[in-house]
């Protein structure tokens, strides 16, 4: 080996011990955890939840930094650009995976930018309509929407949002004219949709639920192709005459590509302990959200399945971003 080479192994073997004893030590800093949509809404409930049982293992605080915008895009740009040493991850949803059918060029791309880590936990959505919607039921409301047309509208927490594809799955398989209005996040949607600026949504369930219970919104049908244990008595949208639709969002706890194999593996393990927590078994269960449990290879899979069939849902819809 001549003198050269044996600088370049010497350098790359130095290096990769100095990566391996980091991620020995790791954490010895405080955390941050990037939540593409604003405070209040449900990726920030669940990274919250999250958040706190982390900061209690890993004996680090886990700062939760919400930067909203663009549908969850905004967030993913910033998150794929931070340095892979385990001290910024990034909580990506759904939408991540619908993305690349609605905008044309995105500044990271989902699947090679980001590792995967864990799946935090799943919800269905909920078709909810404030109270001056004249709807007790799917049918009503399609009936109610057809008789006028291009009057009601309907919220998302932004472009690209698993609110908004699934609002626009809706209206392509119910073929009316509703009108979509992007917001920042779902918890000012929200506001708008009790206050009557807007008559309906397809909400996740954490952020749905309180006000269902309060008897602020209604509740016509959930998503996913079984019922909600959170919903007692409301059907699926499958059920209510949507023959096929079937849309469940998810949660997924993701690393910068490059995250030492070490330090996902170790947030594996404990995120797999936070969500087997009574108390976060039990606020899971109040707001209609099961915990996750996959592998990082698992969730990689996962994610290019989902990618896959929501790029194609998206534009089959005619859904568009910009």
């Amino acid at each position: 080996m001549n003198r050269k080479n044996f600088l370049r192994t010497a350098i790359a073997t130095l290096m990769l011990a100095a990566g391996a004893a980091s991620a020995a030590d790791w954490p010895t800093k405080p955390i941050t955890l990037v939540v593409p949509f604003v405070a209040g809404g449900t990726t920030d409930i669940v990274a919250r939840t999250i958040g706190q049982k982390l900061s209690e293992s890993l004996k680090q605080p886990v700062i939760i930094d919400n930067r909203g915008g663009a549908g969850g895009t905004v967030g993913a740009t910033i998150a794929s650009k931070a340095p892979a040493d385990g001290y910024t991850l990034f909580l990506a949803t759904i939408a991540h995976s619908i993305a690349p059918g609605l905008y044309k060029k995105l500044a990271y791309d989902f699947q090679r930018d980001f590792d995967p880590v864990a799946l935090v936990a799943s919800t269905p959505n909920v078709l909810i309509v404030n109270e001056k919607v004249p709807a007790k039921t799917v049918a009503e409301l399609v009936a109610y929407i057809k008789a006028n047309p291009g009057k009601v509208n309907f919220g998302s927490a932004g472009n690209g949002s698993t609110e908004h594809i699934s609002g626009e799955l809706f209206r392509s398989m119910t073929k009316t004219d509703i009108v979509h209005v992007p917001y920042k996040g779902g918890a000012p949607m929200m506001a708008d949709l009790m206050g009557g600026q807007i008559q309906m949504a397809i909400e996740t369930s954490p952020s749905a639920s309180p006000h269902v219970r309060a008897g602020k919104v209604h509740a016509l049908a959930v998503t996913t192709k079984t019922r909600s244990p959170a919903y007692p008595g409301v059907p699926t949208l499958d059920e209510a005459g949507l023959k096929g639709y079937d849309m469940t969002t998810w949660f997924a706890l993701m690393a910068p590509h490059g995250t030492p194999p070490e330090i996902v593996q170790r947030l594996n393990t404990e995120l797999a302990r936070a969500v087997q927590q009574p108390d976060v078994v039990k606020r899971f269960e109040e707001q209609g959200v099961t915990a996750g449990n996959m592998k990082p290879a698992e969730l990689a899979t996962f994610i290019g399945t989902e990618t896959t069939k929501w790029v194609k849902v998206a534009k089959e819809a005619g859904a568009t971003a910009e």
